[in-house]
């Protein structure tokens, strides 16, 4: 457990019956509030830089992104508003956490960034309501979808092998429960890259809120504790700019959301 301002810490599993593993610990189901209230009896230590915050969900069952969610991404890419989101997956070895470096090889020429609210299942479910979808939610924190869009073109629009390379999902740098973020559809959401600010959003402009995805995706199929669902991300990614600004190595990659933190990760080539 991470302080608000990420200066102080407590290891939970070693003092409660927490899990080690933060899948068990989300199917634990801790009430939240008497956990915050336990800590005053816990030891509370200094996060030292040495201590490198790896990605709060390592192995979850599945990753599941929504490709273009947001009213001023069709807007940059002149196209219509679908009726219903389009779903793609990424595989769990794409994951890597805040500050690891993002892999690219020279044959990846058109390789895209995309900050995205990352929304952590806390509860099994299956075929739910929109009205009670997000009582199935245990929190929230900040993913980059990073896609290799010369992939999906070279291989007949292979949208799942463009999206999860290995270092692909930055994910971090904690998760906030779902307690600590009143609306999840009112955050501001930023990528900067070498500084300059590539994205400006806010989740209000979804299209498909979060109560939907949940509720369109459960009539397909079970959702379980750790599954990831990455919501979209909002106008300004490299390939819709004029010129187009795609990464390369060197570039440094900060993404924030209003309430979950900020990461940042550099893009490397590791044969150059």
């Amino acid at each position: 457990m991470v302080s608000e301002n990420g200066a102080k810490m407590i290891e939970l599993s070693s003092i409660t019956c927490a899990a080690p593993d933060m899948v068990k610990f989300i199917e634990q189901r801790y009430c939240m509030d008497s956990l915050l209230e336990n800590t005053q009896y816990m030891e509370v230590k200094d996060v030292q830089q040495s201590i490198r915050l790896l990605p709060p969900v390592e192995s979850p069952g599945k990753i599941i992104g929504v490709g273009s969610n947001y009213y001023d991404s069709y807007k940059e890419r002149h196209e219509s508003i679908p009726g219903e989101p389009e779903f793609f997956v990424k595989f769990g070895t794409s994951i890597t956490d805040s500050v690891i470096s993002i892999t690219i090889v020279y044959y990846f020429q058109r390789i895209d960034y995309g900050c995205e609210l990352a929304v952590v299942i806390g509860k099994k479910c299956r075929h739910v309501p929109q009205n009670t979808a997000m009582n199935y939610v245990f929190g929230y924190m900040i993913a980059q979808d990073i896609t290799a869009r010369d992939w999906k073109v070279l291989l007949g629009g292979q949208t799942m092998l463009g999206k999860s390379l290995d270092t692909f999902c930055p994910l971090g740098p904690i998760i906030v429960h779902k307690c600590h973020v009143p609306d999840p559809n009112n955050l501001w959401i930023k990528t900067c890259v070498n500084g300059e600010e590539r994205q400006y959003g806010n989740t209000r402009n979804m299209i498909f809120k979060i109560d939907y995805l949940i509720h369109r995706l459960s009539q397909f199929m079970t959702l379980c504790p750790g599954d990831i669902i990455l919501t979209g991300t909002p106008a300004g990614v490299g390939a819709y700019r004029k010129p187009s600004t795609f990464l390369k190595p060197g570039d440094i990659i900060e993404s924030e959301i209003q309430h979950l933190g900020k990461m940042e990760n550099k893009v490397v080539n590791p044969f150059a």
